[in-house]
């Protein structure tokens, strides 16, 4: 990513305790029976120099699925590629190998990352340091049997993007790895992450993916990074990660002309920046935001939701910018991975196969005073074979709250009318109501959050008491609020655990 990261200091000890994790049974140099991404995959980039357990992150979290950030040379003109440039922390078992045995027990995966600001900007980034085409190939294939991954990252940014040498080493060295893996049965993928602009790809990075053309080394994943446009405007950050999509989407038809429109979709990822970027306020991307593009993914059948960083999806710095370990914004703790991570779908393919479809909605929100009434285009569309019936449920409105959808059946590429309403007593709050659709392919769901405004319900509800337990429906009143337990707790006050957690507030009383 573009922030500059100044690592070394802080990972000695980190790599001698991951050392001491001893050597674990991942990977190995023949063929290994390793499952492919999902066709749909949320994997947040995890910052590998913080000392954090990158297992353990993907447990409170919810992400499954990780992009770990960085490998890179440790210094310019090397071949050998380490965690985070550091010599301590080789591609090895004995570093990371226990975490990553662990995330593939629970479900999910890791993504290795090459490059990143610094190393791009220090001339360590491996295919800019290296300058054997087969060096840079065994590096790669060195990662994927040691830890028996299924796609490597590439993040090229800053000088990277204007060394052409480097642009076509890395590419041929791409094409290598693939032919190797063909002859040994592996199933591997590369992705590009690379900056945008809000229209698309600017012309150094539509380059990169020119001289992969041209040396045929198959891209499967083009990864926005829809962040730090540095452009001076005022960015509705949401509206201008799908007009980016959208101009990319355009320029791979060109590099792609045999491809279809859900194809290409299906080679999209986008990686936001939760809270405030490096640039700045005018660039804040919120949990609001968070919703609107999740919906948006589904609805396109885009490849990757990702976002930078994994540390940084906690409220704890309201109003700081950039920082690698908290978003600048008020939000609970995990807000955006509970939000993207079930975008993780499907999986055992890089495409989806047969007849498949997804669920989107023209509005992600709606808010409303206690009686109205709100709606939202429920939209399906055709990702893959042919349009399919898909029967529309929706879930999670509170009481008082009534949802209907018009029509409940519709083929696949149809629309159909969610319509939300409120009585005069419905309790102030925000409310997540998830829109799903099944078919014989299987099921996709959007989430349509109501937001009931003012209201003046009164504190009805007994005082809570730290000293009670409350199950889930129980109703309390605090701090002149109304709050609605979700499910079982003692000594936990409300407001104090987040949107995410057992309290739901009810509103003001």
């Amino acid at each position: 990513m573009r922030s500059t990261r100044t690592v070394r200091a802080v990972l000695t000890a980190f790599a001698t305790a991951a050392a001491s994790l001893g050597m674990v049974a991942l990977g190995g140099g023949g063929a290994q029976a390793a499952t492919p991404l999902p066709a749909h995959v949320f994997a947040p980039y995890f910052e590998a120099w913080t000392g954090d357990s990158p297992a353990a992150l993907a447990a409170q979290s919810g992400a499954k699925n990780l992009t770990m950030a960085f490998l890179q040379t440790a210094s310019k003109g090397s071949c050998t590629p380490y965690w985070n440039g550091d010599s301590s922390m080789p591609v090895s078992a004995a570093t990371f190998g226990s975490d990553i045995a662990t995330i593939k027990a629970n479900g999910g995966d890791v993504i290795p990352s090459f490059g990143g600001y610094t190393a791009d900007n220090t001339g360590t980034e491996l295919a800019d340091s290296c300058t054997s085409v087969d060096s840079i190939a065994t590096a790669f294939e060195k990662v994927i049997t040691t830890y028996d991954i299924t796609r490597i990252d590439l993040d090229i940014e800053d000088n990277s993007l204007n060394n052409s040498a480097g642009i076509d080493r890395r590419n041929k060295a791409v094409k290598q790895v693939e032919d190797w893996a063909a002859a040994n049965g592996r199933t591997v993928q590369f992705s590009y992450t690379l900056p945008t602009t809000t229209s698309g790809l600017a012309s150094s990075g539509l380059a990169v993916l020119r001289n992969a053309v041209t040396n045929n080394a198959r891209i499967d994943v083009v990864n926005l990074m829809t962040f730090d446009y540095y452009d001076g405007a005022t960015h509705n950050m949401a509206t201008d990660t799908q007009n980016a999509a959208a101009g990319l989407q355009r320029q791979l038809a060109s590099l792609y002309p045999t491809k279809s429109t859900a194809e290409l979709w299906g080679m999209i990822g986008v990686t936001e920046m939760p809270g405030i970027d490096d640039y700045g306020p005018a660039e804040t991307f919120t949990t609001a935001d968070a919703t609107t593009v999740y919906n948006w993914a589904v609805s396109k059948g885009i490849n990757t939701l990702s976002f930078w960083a994994l540390q940084r999806d906690n409220g704890g710095c309201p109003g700081t910018g950039g920082s690698d370990s908290c978003s600048g914004i008020a939000q609970s703790t995990w807000q955006f991975s509970h939000t993207f991570a079930p975008f993780t779908s499907g999986g055992g393919t890089t495409q989806p196969v047969g007849n498949d479809f997804s669920v989107g909605l023209s509005a992600a929100s709606g808010s409303v005073a206690p009686g109205g009434s709100a709606t939202a285009t429920v939209q399906t569309s055709v990702t893959s074979g042919s349009a399919q019936s898909v029967a529309l449920t929706a879930t999670g409105a509170p009481a008082g709250v009534t949802v209907s959808l018009s029509p409940t059946t519709v083929n696949a590429g149809g629309t159909a009318t969610l319509t939300v309403s409120t009585t005069a007593s419905t309790a102030p709050g925000s409310y997540p109501i998830t829109v799903k659709g099944t078919a014989a392919s299987g099921s996709h769901s959007a989430v349509y959050t109501l937001t009931v405004t003012g209201g003046t319900s009164g504190c009805t509800a007994p005082a809570w008491d730290k000293a009670a337990t409350y199950v889930g429906g129980d109703k309390v009143s605090y701090g002149g609020h109304n709050w609605l337990a979700k499910w079982w707790t003692l000594g936990e006050t409300p407001g104090t655990t987040g949107e995410w957690g057992v309290w739901q507030d009810l509103g003001a009383c």
